[in-house]
């Protein structure tokens, strides 16, 4: 996989999905020279880099009945359903820490998706990057609209990278990588529905009109990246994996027995389809 990239799509508790694809890779030593996730998909992203054998299914499926996790009492209390403060700082940093050396020290790029609320442009930041700060980005590109605060970083407002750019394969392009492995967290027969709550988004970011015109066109782009998608799978030039049918796990999940299936069903995805994967690798193009 010396010359492909891994892009990860985001969608919540979904995205544990995605965790049981990347323990399967990591399991059998499959590590991409280049990452480029958004919101949980870039979460799921570092364990993998950080090689924590696990740590995904702990965290996003063994630790979900705490109430510090999904509330409305997070809600009530702080104004986000998820808990940031739990998830990008009690978890990592003392309950089921993370790696940091580990994953500063790997040679692989990871790149993570954010909207700039102000410009309502994708803001893509690298662990290249001078100071880049991982908990931060991570918590700017999972925080929901809504749910959850502005985030704080860089000298700009950032929300979820999901909003702007939900499946970043057209960055993976632009830096270079021609060929890659897409992981999505919905099935193929997936479209997205326009807002139907527009009175709401432009009430609420009434200050950000660039970002309230970004989000009543999200599903404009969703649909259009998955169209762009299927052409570039079609042509050989990408590899999906993908659940073969419509997920009953929702963004916020907090039904571990669900969790837990759909982290195995990922897992059992990459394994069924890893001679398919390695035979498309080979391939000259």
């Amino acid at each position: 996989m010396e010359s492909i990239g891994l892009v990860l799509e985001g969608g919540g508790m979904r995205a544990v999905y995605t965790a049981g694809v990347l323990e399967y890779f990591l399991e059998q030593g499959i590590i991409f020279p280049y990452i480029i996730g958004v919101s949980a998909g870039a979460c799921v992203a570092t364990s993998y880099l950080s090689r924590q054998k696990g740590r995904n299914k702990v965290v996003n499926v063994d630790m979900i009945t705490d109430k510090r996790y999904i509330s409305w009492g997070n809600y009530f209390r702080k104004g986000q359903m998820f808990g940031m403060d739990f998830i990008f700082d009690e978890i990592p940093n003392k309950l089921v820490p993370f790696d940091f050396q580990a994953f500063a020290a790997s040679s692989e790029e990871f790149v993570a998706a954010t909207t700039d609320v102000v410009t309502g442009e994708t803001i893509f930041y690298r662990k290249s990057d001078p100071d880049f700060d991982v908990l931060t980005v991570l918590r700017a590109s999972s925080s929901l609209p809504f749910i959850a605060p502005i985030v704080n970083y860089d000298g700009r407002q950032l929300l979820d990278g999901g909003i702007s750019d939900p499946i970043p394969l057209q960055q993976a392009e632009k830096d270079g990588y021609k060929r890659n492995v897409v992981v999505l967290t919905r099935d193929s027969g997936y479209r997205k529905s326009p807002n139907r709550f527009a009175w709401f988004v432009r009430r609420i970011y009434a200050k950000f009109p660039k970002f309230v015109r970004i989000m009543l066109q999200r599903h404009k782009i969703y649909n259009n990246q998955v169209a762009y998608i299927r052409d570039q799978e079609a042509r050989g030039d990408i590899f999906v994996i993908r659940p073969q049918k419509p997920l009953e796990v929702g963004r916020m999940e907090k039904n571990s027995a669900k969790l837990d299936a759909l982290y195995w069903q990922g897992y059992e995805d990459a394994k069924r389809l890893l001679p398919s994967l390695k035979a498309w690798s080979e391939r000259k193009r």
